[in-house]
């Protein structure tokens, strides 16, 4: 999908919690000696949710952008952990950051790529002519039920994108697709408080299914080829599947190991793919192709080809780097985890 306007990244944020919890702590609570091959995940704090995420990833989107908040024409928060049931996040987020009142803002929800769906259909609200500006967000609080798999990966995290036209990017979107399918591979009904997978269903058909047809099929239809790109970055419920998905497309190990950051952070969900990007901006190069692919349980993915101008160098430290809010780390026990993350309802 090509837009009628060229359009690109203007500005970019990332913002991870300072807590973390080693995955080999989980792993001694519920006996599990082997571990996991992860190395720990990021916890939000007592008074940190999606919205205080977002909202850090947007202010730091803003410094990079350097544009007036009051041109930013929609703000979209992606989430499978919004703070209220009935209360949007994009609203409180739209007047922190001084776009109100002439904007649109919604909630989106496509459980690990209702960030990316907001960055797409920011492109599409630019690429029209609609708005000059477009603030996708993609941010989580993930929970994984005590004991379960997810416990280890389910992290807290987030990135902002302000897309705007090309002329003033950081990063020209080339072209985007989407691929998706009625997949339950993974669900949560509104009465719970945990999610339910499908165990080894999340691989296939759900995961390498979506991620290798999106991307392979947006490489095709631009006739490139994994050696066309300096760096990809796919979706990361955990270490094993970005790695197997960027191998199957032909991508060496320091094409994607820099965006690879689910072992140091765990799976931040909405924003996993979206902060793994975070992780390539800062560091990449004026003329280098990005591939960034999304996943969302349900089914689906989100494909993106990007190329960085020569602005990008110039923006990439001017706010926080992705790899400073990795190395502001705090760790914590399971006890404190269990009690920053409410696993102990007291009511």
């Amino acid at each position: 999908m090509k837009t009628a306007q060229n359009v690109g990244i203007v500005g970019y944020g990332s913002y991870i919690p300072c807590y973390r919890i080693p995955a080999r702590v989980i792993a001694q609570v519920w006996g599990n000696p082997g571990g996991v091959p992860i190395k720990e995940k990021a916890v939000a704090g007592p008074d940190e949710d999606t919205m205080t995420i977002g909202l850090e990833a947007s202010r730091n989107a803003l410094i990079r952008a350097n544009i007036d908040p009051q041109k930013i024409g929609a703000v979209w928060v992606g989430s499978e952990s919004h703070p209220y049931a009935v209360k949007p996040t994009s609203t409180i987020i739209a007047e922190a950051i001084g776009a109100t009142p002439a904007t649109t803002a919604a909630d989106w929800q496509f459980a690990c790529k209702a960030g990316s769906e907001t960055v797409q259909a920011a492109i599409g609200f630019v690429g029209s002519g609609m708005v000059p500006y477009a603030l996708g967000v993609g941010a989580d609080t993930a929970q994984g039920r005590p004991g379960d798999a997810l416990e280890y990966t389910a992290a807290s995290g987030g990135a902002a994108y302000i897309i705007g036209s090309a002329e003033e990017s950081l990063a020209t979107v080339e072209a985007s697709f989407s691929y998706v399918t009625d997949t339950p591979d993974f669900w949560r009904r509104p009465t719970t408080h945990y999610p339910s997978h499908g165990q080894r269903f999340t691989g296939e058909p759900a995961y390498f299914t979506h991620v290798l047809a999106a991307a392979e099929i947006l490489m095709s239809e631009l006739d490139y080829k994994a050696h066309d790109f300096a760096h990809v970055v796919l979706h990361q419920p955990n270490a094993k599947f970005p790695e197997r998905a960027a191998t199957t497309l032909g991508f060496e190990k320091s094409q994607w190991e820099t965006g690879l950051l689910s072992p140091m952070v765990g799976n931040t969900y909405a924003g996993a793919s979206l902060l793994g990007l975070t992780a390539i901006l800062d560091i990449a190069k004026p003329g280098e192709r990005v591939l960034c692919v999304s996943f969302g349980s349900g089914a689906g993915s989100d494909a993106f080809a990007l190329q960085m101008t020569e602005r990008i160098s110039e923006r990439q430290t001017v706010a926080p780097t992705t790899q400073a809010y990795i190395n502001r780390r705090v760790e914590i026990d399971y006890a404190t985890y269990t009690r920053y993350r409410q696993k102990l309802q007291m009511h």
